[in-house]
């Protein structure tokens, strides 16, 4: 069965353009990036699909040159499927396997125009490195994540909730029995994540153990590849600092905390590969004082997301040996201390607001953090809106428990703000006598409504 993606709707417009460039689709392994494409290719008339890994043959027609008016017909032959512009979408799926094959799509665009063409690989980031200009202005890359809290919903038959939740907001705030029931799924949305095959294991059988075996064959795969990283750094460096990083998400990340006794320029390069591999996801600290927030970007001062916050709960419990207290904590714990005490809320939000935004482009977090010793000063994610720097805190609590984000937003000089978590929807003015009176605009999103924002 298929369940709705974000990235259908992209890939759809994508296809009903007049001109259309060749689509790259980017993200980590087990996303669900070759699913989308197959349900994309039903809605033409001929379908086309070429693993370069489980059939090499088809590397060979990429070696004697790149014109590609030669290369489809010979592929065509031996699929034995049209390959007929407007007609057909070619999906060439584990393209790393071949530079020449990504050098190829260039042509596409330009000498077969009106022909479909979807690439996708899971190693990709590394092979593109080498080729840094395979295909400037004549590729288009879109990304994708696990699944959002929103296609969960759909995915388990939830669409009227979900229209009842979308018709909510700031001044109309969700029945108090759609609140709770909303609360209750995201607090099985954390345990469940995103990754499409726990999602489906649990559309199908709602048991959390079985979710958890389907992680656990995730995390199994992303280690098996280590060795096929392209730089060369010991596989075992990386299921250090992987769980490592599992176990200081949200903080920011020390490099000594990594177990085996490696050097920080060790432990910063396969950092950096997990980050290219889509594994990780940085957090980077900015000054915050305006837009583009990467120029004030700092990246001695990183926090760490997991993609996914079930692969994270499995990877915890791989480090720490029985995390059965935190998912207790994540099933009963009142609203409040799910959001106030441990990482899942922060991060969840973190993840939530990178996959609502635009498929089309990459996209960085950031967040801010006061550099004084001795200061807890810190907002949890530092986005944009209406061209002003947007603070947002992960956080339940009253007004007066918000002295970072009342801090932020004196020295910065803002009006708006985010107050995210499991309470529902809601606005409040604070007036700040330390700064003329000056009110502070504050709106309170649940954290299962980020798509919203």
């Amino acid at each position: 069965m298929y369940y709705e993606r974000i990235i259908d709707r992209h890939l759809s417009e994508w296809a009903a353009r007049p001109v259309h460039k060749p689509v790259l689709l980017r993200g980590a392994r087990q996303v669900g990036k070759s699913t989308a494409v197959r349900h994309l290719g039903e809605s033409f008339k001929y379908f086309v699909e070429i693993n370069l890994e489980k059939q090499p043959d088809y590397i060979e027609l990429f070696k004697k040159d790149l014109d590609v008016k030669r290369i489809v017909p010979q592929m065509a032959a031996m699929c034995g499927t049209p390959i007929v512009a407007k007609e057909t979408l070619l999906f060439i799926d584990e393209i790393q396997e071949s530079q020449e094959a990504i050098m190829a799509l260039r042509y596409f665009k330009e000498d077969m125009p009106d022909l479909h063409v979807v690439a996708a690989g899971s190693l990709l980031e590394f092979v593109l490195d080498d080729i840094p200009t395979f295909g400037v202005g004549r590729i288009h890359s879109m990304y994708m994540f696990p699944m959002t809290f929103d296609e969960f919903l759909l995915a388990n038959d939830e669409q009227l909730l979900l229209d009842a939740r979308r018709q909510a907001n700031t001044d109309s705030p969700l029945p108090t029995p759609l609140h709770d029931k909303l609360v209750g799924l995201i607090r099985t949305f954390m345990l469940v994540g995103g990754m499409p095959e726990s999602v489906a294991k649990w559309a199908e059988t709602h048991d959390y153990l079985q979710c958890q075996e389907v992680q656990d064959d995730i995390i199994t795969g992303y280690e098996a590849d280590f060795p096929k990283y392209k730089k060369k750094v010991d596989p075992q460096l990386l299921v250090a600092t992987m769980r490592s990083a599992a176990t200081q998400v949200t903080n920011k990340f020390v490099y000594s905390q990594v177990a085996g006794g490696y050097k920080t320029a060790e432990v910063k390069k396969a950092l950096d590969l997990l980050i290219k591999a889509g594994i990780l996801i940085p957090v980077t600290h900015t000054d915050g004082n305006g837009l583009p927030l990467g120029d004030e970007a700092d990246e001695s001062y990183r926090k760490l997301l997991l993609l996914d916050t079930g692969l994270l709960l499995r990877l915890l419990n791989m480090s720490m040996g029985d995390i059965s207290s935190v998912t207790t904590h994540i099933l009963t714990a009142t609203a409040a201390d799910l959001v106030n005490k441990g990482p899942m809320a922060e991060m969840l939000a973190g993840l939530e607001v990178l996959h609502y935004l635009s498929p089309n482009i990459h996209h960085d977090l950031f967040y801010w953090v006061r550099q004084a010793k001795n200061s807890l000063a810190e907002i949890d994610y530092l986005l944009s809106r209406d061209m002003k720097v947007l603070p947002l805190e992960v956080k339940s609590g009253v007004q007066g428990g918000m002295k970072s984000l009342w801090d932020f937003m004196r020295d910065k000089k803002l009006s708006q703000a985010i107050r995210c978590s499991l309470e529902n929807f809601g606005k409040f003015d604070y007036i700040d006598s330390k700064a003329d009176n000056a009110v502070r605009h504050v709106e309170i999103v649940p954290l299962y409504a980020i798509s919203q924002m």
